[in-house]
């Protein structure tokens, strides 16, 4: 049984008029008439009883029209359903992405693409780039924004360079600066000072412990595992 026999034996039910039917279906009235046999012949039984001018359904069509039409909107339906999809009218995006960038960058981005789709639904994840690494590759996310490089490369993974920004050191106020007062602060001058860092998981704290061991020297953290703003504060 073929999709479009349905759709002609449809036609013919409605308009009890083969030519009209294969008008309404833009085919030839022969080309109708042959799918509708060969359609009649699969099931065994016949659809329509043909009179001059007179076309009427048998029971075996009664019984099939409510079916034909239920698979036929059934059809209209997956189609609809899939055209908004990918026109971007309707769907999920399920994003990850690094605390600093949640609260830095993605803001503005989400209220633009918010705006111009509001139809899609966005799911966002917070979390280290090793987590969201994790959670790429087994399917759990459509895509992150993470540290490059990646912390181990997946070849069932694209990367894309959207940003570069500048590693810096925070510190209070009343606390004597790093680099003994210097606007730029080296490396070397973190050591001896005790750090507040991120848990691990999180690049940032990777880079920087890399960075101290290349210095010769191992960084000293007092508080571990806040986010960014925990971090901050």
């Amino acid at each position: 049984m073929q999709f479009q026999q349905l759709q002609y034996f449809v036609a013919v039910a409605e308009t009890r008029h083969f030519t009209r039917a294969a008008e309404l279906v833009h085919v030839a009235q022969p080309s109708l008439s042959q799918q509708i046999r060969s359609l009649e012949r699969e099931l065994g039984a016949e659809l329509f009883r043909r009179a001059r001018g007179n076309i009427t359904l048998t029971d075996a069509g009664e019984s099939l029209l409510p079916l034909a039409r239920r698979i036929l909107a059934d059809a209209d339906t997956a189609r609809q359903e899939v055209a908004e999809l990918v026109q971007l009218r309707r769907g999920r995006v399920r994003l990850g992405a690094t605390p600093s960038l949640c609260t830095g960058l993605l803001p503005d981005v989400l209220r633009s693409f918010h705006d111009r789709y509001p139809g899609i639904r966005l799911l966002i994840e917070e979390g280290g780039s090793h987590d969201l690494v994790r959670e790429l590759a087994r399917g759990a996310l459509d895509l992150a924004l993470v540290v490059l490089p990646l912390p181990s490369p997946s070849p069932a993974l694209t990367t894309v360079e959207v940003l570069r920004e500048d590693l810096v050191v925070v510190s209070s106020p009343d606390a004597s600066a790093p680099g003994r007062g210097q606007r730029t602060v080296r490396v070397s001058d973190l050591e001896g000072e005790r750090l507040v860092m991120f848990r691990h998981g999180y690049d940032l704290r990777e880079l920087t412990v890399a960075a101290c061991r290349a210095e010769g020297f191992e960084p000293d953290f007092a508080v571990e595992g806040g986010e960014m703003d925990a971090v901050l504060g």
